[in-house]
């Protein structure tokens, strides 16, 4: 029990108030100059920081020939910077860097009660870190914490008790896990019969005369795209104002359209004439045998055959050149970036841009129930709906926007069909680069999603969302719980090192005489002439760290 933090907490009988140095010897950690550094085991185990850290042990990723700082086994290792708080045990002698401090138990106390002990008060320390860089402690703010330690006898029932408790909370846990882990496989699997056609198989049975067919609803789309096409034209060729163009040294009257859409460069007098709509090429008998079987009545299509009409329906976040850093303020238009795709949040930590660089930007601006899709991952294509009541915004380097034509193409399936393995796959094999791999907009447009009746597409859009809210209920159910453990863990902690796990004994030698006994035996060691004198590499006797054994 961290006494500071509870100035009302009575020591329980044969208990005694100490600080952390009473019963341990801390080493702060040092750095070693990058050049022992290696990953050849060429010297002994390194540890940083946290970014080693297990369960129990941390992993060892690089090794140190001439070591600063040294732990030995069983030292509890507590990262001491960004973040503050995180515990470990040294399963062997290791070198330590200045993220970490060393807390070696006395002779007798069990390595384990130190680390258990520590972190029953990882909450607490983890938020008195300072420094205006990272978050950080000093070895007088950890030799300065008070405990209450109890007798040695009682350490060894606490730290038993803890660990039968643990234990059955561990089973807990690794169950909760694994259901969670197979709701994921569910919801893939649900999504893979979704698209196969075997979720609506009974409904399409039923309705099978009335439903239009993907081959004529493509006819159709075409037919459509062609008809706009003409009118857009029309209206372009309509207004056609007479202004001065510079042709071989002289000014020449000339007709200029002015319209569709305003923002749209290029062409006479600023404003493009609207491109022709290309009919895409049908997929090839080869690309056709590498796809799974369709119902009959579905059929493939590609996003450029069911994007909207409008101008930058597919298309990607400017180039670094084109939206910097410097361009960001603290109002104005939102920007997208990948965490806002992931986290299903559109409103996370948001940057802006002014009016004017939107205005530069347009082709990649997103407008409310646009498609957004990451460009990158492993795999890439986590892919959200932009919510409906958003103000229009404009996309980032990372990310792909894919504007449906909802007449024909319902945006909700389509984003489940994206965010499903069969899609996914696809896109994981169309993303391609050196330093980072990314999809660009002419790979996304060769990705094949199945296509089918509008009424259809309804239908299994209910069906799928009525399945996955049942599955995302039984995750909140095992979120829940997986949080309700983790705070078990520590109402345990917080009862062992307050005296309330384990009953107390009138027999056991008190904590005061324990503490007297180490204090002897240090003056002792410290009376005897060091064979080596450097403070950096004390020896077990010196620091009396309790053997593993008594761990395992």
């Amino acid at each position: 029990m961290l006494i500071s933090k509870n100035e009302n907490f009575v020591l329980p009988q044969g208990w005694s108030k100490c600080c952390l140095p009473d019963f341990t010897n801390i080493v702060m950690g040092q750095s070693p100059t990058s050049d022992t550094y290696n990953k050849n085991r060429n010297g002994i185990p390194f540890f940083q920081g946290k970014a080693e850290f297990g369960a129990i042990y941390p992993t060892v990723v690089k090794y140190c020939s001439a070591p600063n700082k040294i732990a030995f086994a069983g030292a509890t290792l507590l990262s001491v910077r960004a973040p503050v708080g995180p515990t470990n045990l040294a399963k062997e002698k290791c070198c330590i860097g200045r993220g970490l401090a060393a807390i070696h138990p006395a002779d007798g106390i069990s390595s384990m009660f130190v680390l258990l002990l520590l972190r029953s008060i990882e909450t607490d320390i983890s938020k008195e870190g300072t420094g205006s860089t990272f978050s950080a402690i000093n070895k007088q703010f950890v030799e300065e914490l008070e405990f209450g330690l109890p007798p040695l006898p009682e350490q060894h029932r606490i730290v038993a008790k803890i660990e039968e408790l643990f234990s059955e909370l561990d089973k807990g846990i690794e169950n909760l896990k694994t259901a969670q882990a197979q709701l994921k496989v569910y919801r893939q699997a649900l999504l893979k019969h979704a698209f196969e056609g075997k979720l609506t198989a009974q409904w399409r049975e039923q309705n099978r005369d009335q439903l239009e067919t993907a081959a004529a609803l493509q006819m159709r789309i075409q037919q459509e795209r062609a008809q706009r096409y003409q009118q857009q034209l029309a209206e372009w060729e309509s207004k056609s104002p007479s202004v001065p163009l510079l042709q071989r040294g002289k000014a020449t009257s000339v007709v200029t359209p002015l319209t569709v859409p305003h923002f749209e460069k290029g062409g006479l007098g600023g404003i493009s004439k609207p491109k022709t709509p290309k009919p895409l090429p049908p997929l090839t008998a080869e690309e056709l045998a590498e796809l799974p079987a369709l119902p009959e009545g579905w059929g493939w299509v590609r996003p450029q055959d069911i994007c909207s009409p409008k101008p930058y329906s597919i298309g990607i976040g400017p180039f670094g050149s084109n939206l910097k850093v410097s361009d960001y303020r603290k109002s104005g238009v939102p920007l997208i970036f990948v965490k806002n795709i992931t986290r299903s949040n559109f409103f996370l930590d948001l940057k802006y841009i002014d009016e004017i660089k939107y205005r530069e930007l347009v082709p990649h601006s997103v407008n409310a129930l646009d498609l957004l899709i990451t460009k990158m991952g492993d795999p890439p294509g986590d892919c959200e709906i932009y919510p409906a009541r958003a103000p229009n915004a404009v996309l980032t380097a990372d990310c792909l926007k894919f504007r449906l034509w909802e007449k024909f193409a319902n945006r909700t399936l389509y984003k489940f069909c994206i965010n499903s393995n069969f899609v996914k796959r696809q896109l994981g094999l169309i993303t391609k680069g050196v330093a980072q791999k990314k999809i660009s907009v002419e790979r996304f447009k060769t990705v094949c999603l199945p296509f089918f009746s509008v009424e259809e597409q309804q239908v299994l859009v209910q069906e799928i969302e009525a399945k996955l809210s049942e599955v995302d209920q039984l995750d909140q159910t095992i979120s829940t719980s997986l949080q309700q453990a983790e705070a078990l863990r520590q109402s345990i902690l917080k009862k062992a090192f307050s005296g309330k796990l384990v009953p107390q004994d009138p027999h056991d030698e008190p904590a005061s005489e324990l503490l007297a006994r180490i204090k002897a035996e240090r003056a002792t060691v410290a009376a005897k002439p060091r064979k080596n004198p450097t403070s950096d590499k004390l020896s077990p006797v010196e620091i009396a760290p309790s053997p593993m054994s008594k761990e395992s």
